[in-house]
């Protein structure tokens, strides 16, 4: 079933073009500003955008030369609706990437017709590349059943390989929300976002598996934007619901760090979502640092001075000195969970991790407990003056709505499990009208 995505704030007119897309088999879904616009189209992958123009804070020119600009949604049909008949504004528009302008009043054919043309057009571009794809698939089959050294080309890899371009053109990665809670007040204060791939055919796939080979093909660049995307956007719209203090957590992996477009992306992400940068928290491991000390170096620096705190994840099982904790001035540190498990019964793992949370506090971070399952673990923690804590004893990494429902319901350390609500995480609840209101809308986009 083909998705549009309608941007438009005039409640009437949204909800009369939903009903009418509806009814012709399409599925909708919808954004009462541009900035939620923009966040629903990168989150989302729609097949279709119909935008208004003239909307407060981001109009229809600002939300699609953002779009425009990223790789994810930069090839999505664009159809501008608006009263303006201008022809310097239908110029504009075309300039920026539009594909089409339908001015208002326009008729339901002409509407249902622009939508046709357009889908139609994307089609006519994307099956040759699709069938392109499929050749060379085959082709890399071929070379591997000729080739006589069949241990370098492992098929399985090649395979992976293939279905993992095809999940970012077709939007089958998901973010899951893991919970970091308050030791001291028991109260959600954030998450950790975390990737998920959930293929048709295989089911989830276990970062495991796929994250090395996107490490390794330099997918993970794309893959990382999309879920720092999708995170700041979720993050925003929870903090913008009420739900304060919260940060949300993401990972930077090597690749990410040595590239030179790194901040220009982040702040981009962060004017597109809204999101302040105090609310934003990059996680990197010791080994993803001592990678390319260099230039990781300069690039935190220049985050920090953007506001955005530094986290260095699983300390103590990379290669770095503790000499890096002071050149790179992180702001929270994590233990690993091999020394959190079993700590309050362990003695090895009970000094590790006592004298990382006095090394992490003498240096003015945020300690962060991973992977605490336990409650005799969470009580040696709290003894010990950790901060923060995150792990299965209080909740595993959990969609965007069963995540929402705990904040909903303010769920603290060892209350009962939720389950998942059926609100979206930017929400949009349309208002029902009377029919005479339903009319009017009718009549003003002139819908017969």
């Amino acid at each position: 079933m083909l998705k549009i995505l309608v941007i438009e704030d005039d409640e009437l007119i949204r909800e009369t073009l939903v009903q009418l897309l509806e009814s012709h088999s399409y599925r909708v879904i919808v954004a009462e500003n541009g900035r939620f616009g923009v966040q629903m189209a990168l989150s989302e992958i729609p097949d279709l955008i119909l935008c208004d123009v003239q909307m407060p804070e981001i109009d229809g020119y600002d939300v699609l030369r953002t779009l425009r600009q990223n790789s994810l949604a930069a090839t999505i049909p664009f159809i501008f609706l608006t009263a303006q008949s201008c022809k310097t504004d239908f110029r504009r528009g075309m300039e920026l990437g539009a594909d089409d302008y339908l001015t208002k009043p326009f008729t339901k054919a002409e509407l249902l017709g622009a939508i046709s043309s357009r889908v139609s057009k994307r089609q006519t571009i994307t099956q040759p590349l699709t069938f392109a794809l499929h050749q060379a698939e085959a082709r890399l089959k071929d070379l591997v059943n000729e080739s006589s050294n069949v241990s370098i080309l492992s098929p399985e890899k090649l395979a992976l390989e293939a279905l993992l371009r095809r999940a970012l053109a077709q939007g089958e990665f998901q973010v899951y929300y893991q919970p970091q809670v308050d030791i001291a007040t028991g109260q959600v204060i954030g998450a950790e976002a975390l990737v998920r791939w959930q293929n048709p055919d295989r089911g989830i796939i276990s970062p495991a598996e796929f994250i090395p080979l996107a490490e390794e093909t330099g997918l993970i660049i794309q893959i990382g934007e999309w879920v720092l995307l999708s995170a700041c956007a979720q993050a925003a719209s929870w903090l913008a619901a009420g739900f304060s203090p919260f940060r949300i957590s993401v990972n930077l992996s090597a690749r990410q760090l040595s590239d030179p477009e790194l901040k220009a992306r982040i702040v981009q992400i962060l004017e597109t979502t809204g999101l302040e940068p105090a609310n934003l928290e990059l996680e990197m491991t010791e080994s993803a640092l001592v990678e390319n000390a260099t230039v990781a170096g300069a690039t935190l620096n220049e985050l920090k001075a953007l506001g955005v705190r530094i986290a260095i994840d699983d300390f103590g099982t990379g290669y770095a000195t503790l000499g890096y904790l002071k050149l790179f001035a992180f702001d929270s540190l994590k233990i690993d969970r091999i020394f959190v498990r079993n700590a309050n019964a362990d003695a090895q793992n009970a000094a590790i991790t006592t004298a990382v949370i006095l090394l992490g506090h003498s240096l003015n971070m945020t300690v962060i407990a991973e992977g605490v399952e336990t409650e005799p673990e969470l009580a040696f923690l709290k003894k010990h003056n950790c901060d923060i804590i995150q792990g299965y004893l209080f909740s595993r990494p959990e969609p965007a709505p069963i995540f929402e429902s705990m904040l909903v319901a303010d769920r603290r350390l060892f209350a009962p499990p939720l389950t998942a609500v059926t609100a979206r995480p930017i929400p949009f609840v349309p208002v029902s009208e009377p029919e005479k209101s339903k009319n009017l809308s009718m009549s003003i986009l002139g819908i017969v």
